[in-house]
């Protein structure tokens, strides 16, 4: 049974995607506002300007990072009890509500209560992922996985394209720096009205699905997920998890690319301004650049993979692991050549970026969506350890930037923080293509439900 046509899976799948462009836009801001903050000749003078140490500022970058970590697993094991939808509405609506309340918050504590609020902002954010994981496993069949399930999350890049884009520019203008965030909050808080009336966390919540289309899913998945069960009572299989070497190799990889890629969105806008001379408004256009290209080659990457394996020129595991060696090794070279640019070398270093960060998005089709393959029943749950692993290093990054670049126009200080994160690629890659896998995992089932399993398939056989 084929559905190809557009159907409701596809606007659940649009609306996660902009659900994630906001969000990411709440993370990314403060990468253009710091520099305004602490330098109020390259924006609107009329702001205040703080003089923060490069410490203090690893301290404010990171500090979103912080409560991220926190609620991870927690977050995970609500999105499996109450659902994607939920989750998902309460992470976008309050963190956008408190991006609101950014502006307030520095004028009042300074760097230490803006820290603490971005800190919440991270816990309100903490289950983002655990959550599309859950939706995405109730809606998308296995051989649109890793293109619809990419689509989704091409909302990180579009949401740093934009923010990106449009940050500088707000920040030079009558709004100021505070604009930024009053931007980023407005349009979180506009999509979580949307999602409220128009998401759903599977096909059999939703009105306004066709009999077909629900019929298609649930028949595609029912082989993948289990048979009818009752899914939020389910008890994680906890030990099993942590003893599965494909878990961990999925966890490596994840954890490696966090941290190559939270370096760059984090730490591009100050590369750009102390090291390549480039003020606010052409710093946010050439940092929103390589993100823009990303986006781009994220929908070709999706059609491409799609076609491979709908003409069966690869198999599942065989397209999991050529995009992720795509995303991870065709950055390598680039990132430490980052290292080795001078003032007048700007537009060959947009280059190099543009080739490092675009290129990355292959990865998408890789480990990113291979939590779904290896526990479709536990998707979210995955998700959760792993981005918790993954954010550890989203706040490491920023810090161990502030512990290495001591002068933030030093470029042979950058050269070591390129060289770390071309090394994290390789190595996340490497353990992926030897060590990954795609096959479902025997403890995605409870026993009664893996017997059953077996008990069909064994029918099967003896009807043919």
């Amino acid at each position: 049974m084929i559905c190809s046509e557009l159907g409701a899976r596809h606007l659940q799948c649009v609306l996660i995607f902009l659900g994630l462009t906001t969000a990411m836009m709440q993370r990314v801001n403060l990468s253009v506002a710091i520099v305004a903050m602490m330098d109020k000749n390259s924006a609107n003078p009329d702001f205040e300007e703080y003089q923060w140490s490069e410490k203090t500022k690893s301290y404010v970058l990171s500090s979103f990072f912080w409560g991220y970590f926190i609620t991870q697993i927690p977050g995970s094991q609500l999105a499996q009890r109450f659902g994607g939808k939920v989750m998902m509405l309460g992470c976008v609506s309050l963190s956008g509500f408190l991006a609101l309340l950014t502006p307030l918050s520095v004028r009042i504590g300074d760097w230490k209560l803006f820290c603490a609020l971005r800190i919440t902002q991270g816990l309100m954010q903490g289950s983002i992922f655990s959550a599309i994981h859950t939706l995405l496993s109730k809606w998308i069949p296995l051989e649109e996985r890793g293109s619809l399930g990419t689509f989704c999350y091409a909302g990180l890049n579009f949401g740093s394209v934009v923010v990106l884009m449009v940050s500088g520019w707000i920040a030079s203008s009558s709004f100021g720096w505070p604009g930024i965030f009053y931007f980023c909050g407005l349009a979180s808080i506009i999509w979580s009205v949307v999602w409220l009336f128009l998401g759903a966390s599977t096909p059999s919540d939703y009105n306004w699905i066709s009999d077909e289309e629900k019929s298609y899913i649930e028949i595609a998945l029912s082989s993948a997920v289990n048979f009818k069960h009752d899914q939020e009572s389910m008890k994680t299989p906890w030990l099993k998890i942590l003893t599965s070497a494909p878990f961990w190799v999925l966890l490596f990889a994840q954890s490696t690319s966090a941290w190559a890629y939270w370096l760059l969105v984090t730490q591009t806008p100050s590369y750009m301004k102390y090291v390549l001379g480039q003020d606010i408004k052409s710093n946010a256009l050439m940092s929103a650049t390589p993100y823009l290209v990303s986006l781009v080659l994220t929908f070709l990457f999706c059609v491409l993979a799609d076609f491979l394996i709908r003409r069966g020129y690869t198999s599942i595991d065989t397209s999991r692991k050529l995009f992720n060696t795509i995303g991870f090794w065709v950055p390598v070279v680039p990132l430490i050549l980052l290292g080795y640019m001078s003032p007048d070398q700007s537009l060959l270093a947009v280059i190099l970026l543009v080739i490092a960060v675009s290129s990355n998005t292959a990865g998408s089709l890789g480990f990113l969506t291979n939590h779904i393959d290896l526990a479709p029943n536990f998707a979210g749950i995955l998700m959760g350890l792993c981005n918790c692993s993954a954010n550890i290093m989203g706040f490491l990054a920023p810090l161990t930037v502030g512990f290495i670049v001591t002068e933030a126009t030093n470029v042979q200080q950058w050269r070591i923080v390129f060289f770390i994160a071309g090394g994290c690629f390789f190595f996340g890659n490497l353990l992926f293509i030897l060590f990954g896998k795609t096959n479902i995992q025997p403890w995605n089932y409870p026993k009664s439900q893996k017997d059953q399993r077996d008990h069909i398939s064994f029918k099967a056989i003896i009807n043919e």
